[in-house]
């Protein structure tokens, strides 16, 4: 809002200083601040009104150290989060723009999903929550929304860039909008390791015939669906001890703040030779708001936490980060980039899996893990959750270098 107001001011009155408003750096710098302020500020305020409600963490008997302590621990702190992410971005976005919008209604949309499912397990005394399948059905409803509208509206569009006669030499202070062609609607996605590092969807259609690009969205749109429910339930698992899921999280949404930026920057984009997503490089003030948001949260959820974050901001968290890489087109590096969220969900699918397995052919479940998800293993054998936290973050900076590196490891 603070965006169109200054915009005004600039051209009818010349305010000195309003025109900042137009930089997207300048802007997203202003969001990040803000959103510290208002998760650190008044993120105290909230984890104070959560514990005179009795709004507290009901622990299931693990068996793990520390355990009991974190009984009656506030949570439902994922508000904290959402409300310090879209506070900044209603105020220093461009709100018409179809990237800042999308993620908008993700936030809302996992948000209110999320509380529903902390809700039933405090106030219903329910420890199972919200049905899977009615968690699973949200988050393929707003996979649903995302997909068509990433797929169908107008403005969600690439620049190709114009292949140039060998032999040719171009100057190096040439205009880099010259060598792109018009927008265009586009199925196409960014592959990483690879020399032509573009993969379009539509092609694995390609034996339906001539008109195969028409029927494009019969692939693209659970593609979406798929990778928003894994990553948001990646996320939702990795929140088990203090400070994980948040810490991880940040690491991962910066490293796509930096493929926003660029990929969204005609100049940029011209120099990494990388996809140009016009209107892309707006979702950087989402993001800076998120992040700072995330780090604000960290404050308190650090150990030892002084509250949890919930379903409320664990299944928000995984929904956001899925959309902005789909936005980008940066899906296929979420193995990469979001390792931490991929090694919860895989430890405990192969704990379960392997359990059924040996329970069904010899009779007695064996187990791989000591306890899945991956963290409470390593509490099992012994090591403090500080430490845990501490060495994931740790490899999760080590998987995002990795990922920005694909830009130019090709």
């Amino acid at each position: 809002m603070l965006y169109y107001l200054f915009e005004f001011l600039e051209k009818e009155y010349q305010l000195p200083g309003a025109g900042l408003f137009q930089f997207i750096t300048f802007r997203a710098s202003a969001a990040v601040l803000l959103s510290l302020l208002i998760s650190t500020i008044y993120g105290k305020r909230v984890i104070n009104y959560l514990r005179s409600k009795q709004i507290g963490e009901s622990v299931r008997e693990l068996g793990l150290d520390g355990q009991s302590q974190k009984a009656g621990t506030p949570t439902m702190g994922g508000v904290i989060i959402i409300m310090s992410t879209l506070i900044p971005v209603l105020l220093f976005a461009k709100l018409e723009n179809i990237y800042v919008i999308v993620l908008i209604v993700t936030t809302v949309w996992m948000g209110i999903i999320g509380f529903v499912d902390d809700y039933i397990k405090i106030f219903k005394k329910d420890k199972e929550g919200l049905k899977g399948k009615f968690k699973v059905l949200g988050q393929v409803g707003i996979g649903l929304i995302v997909g068509a509208t990433l797929y169908f509206h107008p403005n969600v569009t690439v620049k190709e860039e114009l292949k140039t006669p060998s032999g040719i030499e171009i100057s190096a202070d040439r205009d880099a909008s010259l060598d792109y062609g018009d927008e265009e609607k586009s199925t196409k996605t960014t592959i990483p390791f690879v020399k032509d590092n573009e993969f379009d969807y539509a092609l694995l259609l390609s034996w339906m015939g001539d008109d195969y690009e028409d029927y494009a969205w019969l692939i693209f749109i659970p593609i979406v669906i798929f990778i928003i429910t894994a990553v948001s339930n990646g996320a939702n698992l990795t929140d088990g001890i203090d400070g994980l899921a948040a810490g991880t999280s940040a690491i991962i949404v910066l490293t796509l703040g930096i493929f926003a930026w660029v990929s969204g920057n005609i100049i940029f984009s011209d120099y990494l030779n990388i996809m140009y997503i016009p209107r892309a490089g707006e979702i950087t003030v989402f993001i800076a708001a998120f992040v700072g948001s995330l780090v604000g949260f960290l404050w308190y959820n650090a150990f030892p936490a002084q509250v949890f974050m919930g379903d409320t901001g664990s299944l928000t968290i995984g929904g956001i980060i899925a959309v902005i890489a789909i936005a980008i087109r940066k899906e296929w590096l979420i193995p990469i980039l979001c390792g931490i969220f991929l090694a919860e969900n895989l430890s405990v699918v192969m704990q379960v899996s392997y359990f059924k397995y040996t329970k069904k052919k010899f009779g007695e479940g064996k187990r791989i893990f000591l306890m899945s998800p991956l963290h409470h293993h390593y509490q099992k054998k012994g090591y403090h959750e500080s430490k845990i936290v501490t060495r994931f973050w740790i490899v999760g900076i080590l998987l995002a270098v990795i990922t920005v590196v694909t830009l130019k490891l090709r």
